[in-house]
């Protein structure tokens, strides 16, 4: 044991290179240990890889269960401060794959009573190269069950307002104008399909990611481990975590192309636009509500103003609304990152990660609070709902379509001039 491979006093478990990744990248966002999930994740990369080492006789029997053991422990959450580097950093992963390496190897070494190495140990047949995509598709694969649960209870909650309000009109508009009438159930039925459709299109996007590249070493070329090496540590990942993960067919491309993470990415976007575009709605119907559309209300769920009595904002659209931009600006660090990527590796991964973490965290909250804050109490009952009704186009569209376009377009204009409004 030396300094320079770990501590020994038993302060820490992370050595030298644990410590240069943090002089050398200041922290201005999340550190590794703040993902749990990415810790997790990649603790299992190296539990299978342990355990397929010693199937190929690269690890010694007491090393593998030393390593599997220490594993173990920070899958179950232990040693959860002893993960300090910057989740983004230059290097293309290395310093999370260190961090991680030679915490394992502190742990496995006090374990077993004998040395094991981050490197000849812990990191055997890998490489960040590949260990740490690994680490990262399954982060992702499992990171994004939550935004696309909270997609469709959203979808269900317009579901339920539907068949609330299934009979109750409102009137329709185009351009801002008025149009024809429709039912507000028949709305929110539209709604409800939206969410649906983005929370399958997320989901789907993500399915991409269960090829990983594990046993690609440096650069795709699988040098330096055993033959099938990763599509046996991919057998092991699946029944570690559940998943239907599989070795991907192609290592030189999972390793030079992150596009799979751009479509992730813009299926977020996707559907954080679809729930801004449905809460900007909400906003504008409920406007007012004695000077604006007035046709529903949203929630009181707070004082609107600091100076103006009784005033109601609609804070709830308006944070879906401010989340979706957030998104969508994750959404661009992706797509830049994946563009960024040159030659054989893309090393644009940290930054990748980060902003995926972000991107779900913020779709969960937007679905989650609108659909609970929002959806659920609002109501068709705004001041001017029937009275707009009265501006519905109706009548006028099926009588053109027996008295003709022309000849009932001027019967309206002489209708609605002879009513001080002017019609067009």
């Amino acid at each position: 044991m030396t300094a320079d491979v770990y501590d020994t006093t038993g302060k820490r478990l992370y050595g030298l290179q644990t410590e240069l990744g943090v002089r050398n990248f200041p922290l201005r966002g999340p550190a590794f240990g703040d993902v749990p999930s990415f810790v997790r994740n990649y603790a299992r990369v190296k539990l299978a890889a342990a355990r397929v080492n010693h199937e190929c006789g690269v690890l010694d029997g007491t090393r593998r269960d030393a390593i599997t053991g220490a594993c173990q422990e920070i899958i179950d959450g232990k040693h959860a401060d002893q993960f300090p580097t910057p989740l983004v950093h230059g290097g293309g992963g290395t310093t999370t794959n260190m961090n991680i390496n030679e915490v394992i190897a502190a742990r496995a070494s006090a374990i077993a009573g004998v040395l094991v190495h981050p490197n000849d140990h812990v990191n055997a047949s890998q490489s960040t190269n590949d260990s740490y995509p690994t680490a990262m598709a399954l982060t992702v694969l499992e990171l994004v069950a939550a935004p696309v649960t909270a997609l469709r209870e959203l979808a269900m909650a317009f579901d339920r307002k539907a068949e609330e309000f299934a009979a109750t009109p409102h009137l329709g508009r185009t351009c801002l104008q008025d149009a024809v009438s429709l039912t507000a159930g028949d709305s929110h039925r539209g709604h409800a399909a939206a969410t649906r459709r983005v929370a399958d299109a997320l989901e789907s996007a993500a399915a991409a990611l269960r090829e990983v590249p594990i046993g690609a070493t440096a650069v795709g070329t699988g040098i330096g481990s055993p033959d099938s090496f990763g599509e046996r540590v991919a057998t092991e990942l699946a029944a570690l975590t559940g998943l239907p993960v599989t070795a991907t067919a192609n290592r030189f491309d999972a390793l030079s192309h992150l596009d799979p993470y751009a479509a992730i990415a813009a299926a977020g976007s996707r559907a954080a636009i679809t729930m801004a575009k449905i809460a900007a709605d909400f906003r504008l119907l409920s406007s007012g509500p004695r000077g604006g559309f007035g046709d529903l209300t949203i929630p009181a769920v707070q004082a609107g103003s600091s100076i103006m009595p009784a005033k109601v904002n609609p804070v709830i659209p308006e944070y879906v609304m401010q989340l979706s931009h957030r998104v969508r600006g994750g959404a661009l660090t992706v797509d830049c990152a994946v563009a960024d990527g040159e030659l054989e590796l893309n090393v644009m991964e940290p930054v990748v990660v980060d902003a995926l973490i972000t991107i779900f965290g913020d779709l969960t909250a937007a679905a989650e609070t609108f659909a609970r804050r929002c959806v659920e109490g609002l109501r068709w009952d705004g001041p001017h709902r029937e009275r707009n009704l009265t501006g519905a186009l109706d009548h006028w569209v099926e009588l053109s379509a027996t008295e003709g376009y022309e000849n009932t377009t001027t019967r309206l204009r002489d209708t609605t001039a002879g009513n001080g409004v002017t019609g067009s």
